[in-house]
């Protein structure tokens, strides 16, 4: 098992050692000790099952108070799966990293605690599971919009990607950490 650090160090792509025979193959998905040996200190307490078509793209999403660190993996098709970071004193505030998974790579994202997480679909459908270190909590959610000029994501993806509407409606970060600075000051 492989644990490699992207552009932004707290951000892994994790490559799983696969065996393979005439019968198939078998991989570890998770190994709480073996995770833990390669950075992840987190452990999970809630898995997710995402299914999309073709062109979908889901995110950018966060959690303020309880922030959620995910392990993504692309278990049929492939996406582009994007983390950014949202933290406002990390000195890679505002930056991302992103990674092609697919069904046949296997390869996993660990997005930890503290950033955005959004993805694309690159084939006709995808399921996408992944692992989340803290409880979902809909009041504390927050999305930013997935094309923030300030940000700059380079999404792999030729024309306008299908969103829902908070998606599409989102604000920038920028106006998010704006409105937060003016909660904590009273204005």
């Amino acid at each position: 098992m492989k644990f490699k650090p992207t552009r932004i160090p707290e951000v892994f792509l994790i490559e799983p050692q696969v065996f393979r025979d005439e019968r198939g193959y078998f991989l570890e998905t998770y190994h709480l000790e073996r995770y833990r040996e390669g950075g992840l200190p987190e452990a999970f307490v809630q898995d997710n099952h995402s299914f999309s078509t073709a062109r979908v793209l889901r995110g950018l999403h966060a959690q303020l108070h309880r922030p959620q660190g995910k392990l993504v993996r692309a278990v049929q098709g492939e996406i582009f799966d994007v983390a950014v970071d949202i933290r406002p004193d990390s000195p890679s505030f505002g930056q991302w990293a992103g990674e092609h998974l697919t069904g046949d790579n296997f390869r996993q994202l660990y997005i930890p605690p503290g950033f955005a997480h959004g993805f694309c679909v690159l084939s006709e459908t995808a399921h996408v599971t992944y692992k989340c270190t803290d409880f979902y909590d809909p009041k504390d959610e927050i999305t930013v919009v997935w094309n923030d000029p300030d940000i700059g994501i380079r999404w792999p993806i030729d024309d306008y990607p299908v969103l829902n509407i908070k998606d599409r409606d989102a604000p920038r970060l920028a106006d998010i950490v704006q409105r937060l600075t003016d909660q904590k000051s009273g204005r």
